[in-house]
């Protein structure tokens, strides 16, 4: 991904993430399960964090709701400025699409189509003309070293390949956020060296990068590290977070 541009006009220093007292409850019936209890915190854009935690730690909770993939039950989320509980369907929709790189654990690659057309899709919903797409397309496999594999099925890629083909899908509508779901949670030790060293570049060309792992290698990569327990978020030292500033400039994890 040597070709891979820079970002320009965005100020290492603006906030892009900035969650004050984000609760989030889940009800089944009369029951009610809490899954996010007060999270308050600040990602600068350019940062690279890692939000780490155990299985039922309320990390994912988290990382739908930073996608807007989930909407909250009280607090406020701010997202470049934006707050998303007052963004439309229409408005989160385009977040998703444009603003925002997701990379999940298990690929979300589909069978049928090939690589390119895979990482086309985000063009597609965005309504781009098609040999627009299939250009920018290839070019996204470029960059991570797939310019040879482009007509190539999932099926027919090994595991570290198909996460490759899936950072190509979150690069290819240039989003300043990577948000990634556990990326190297299904590849062995080379794979996950070559996805993670892929994210290093995608931080480095000036993308905000939020990685949610419960895997330290993966983790100690990040400039900081928020830690969730019990629906709770803590700084490296094992501080409650709650002061957005002091957020913003946590200690590296």
């Amino acid at each position: 991904m040597s070709d891979l541009l820079p970002l320009h006009g965005q100020p290492s220093h603006d906030v892009v993430v900035d969650l004050v007292d984000v609760c989030k409850t889940y009800r089944n019936g009369a029951l009610e399960v809490p899954a996010l209890r007060g999270v308050t915190m600040q990602v600068r854009r350019g940062e690279y964090v890692a939000v780490m935690g155990p299985s039922g730690s309320g990390k994912s909770t988290l990382m739908n709701i930073l996608g807007c993939l989930d909407t909250i039950t009280s607090g406020r989320y701010l997202l470049d400025g934006d707050d998303v509980a007052e963004l439309d369907e229409d408005d989160l929709s385009v977040i998703r699409n444009q603003r925002i790189g997701f990379i999940f654990q298990q690929f979300n690659l589909l069978p049928a189509l090939s690589a390119w057309r895979n990482v086309e899709l985000p063009l597609c919903y965005a309504g781009l003309p098609r040999a627009e797409r299939r250009q920018r397309a290839i070019r996204a496999l470029e960059r991570v070293g797939l310019g040879s594999r482009v007509d190539h099925k999932p099926g027919e890629l090994s595991g570290g390949q198909q996460q490759r083909v899936a950072v190509a899908r979150a690069l290819v509508g240039d989003p300043a956020i990577i948000l990634a779901d556990e990326p190297t949670g299904n590849l062995d030790s080379v794979s996950t060296a070559d996805v993670l060293s892929l994210i290093d570049e995608l931080h480095a060309a000036g993308r905000t990068i939020i990685v949610i792992t419960h895997e330290p290698e993966v983790g100690e990569r990040a400039e900081r590290t928020i830690h969730v327990r019990d629906g709770l978020v803590y700084d490296a030292s094992g501080s409650l977070l709650h002061d957005r500033g002091a957020v913003g400039a946590g200690a590296a994890g």
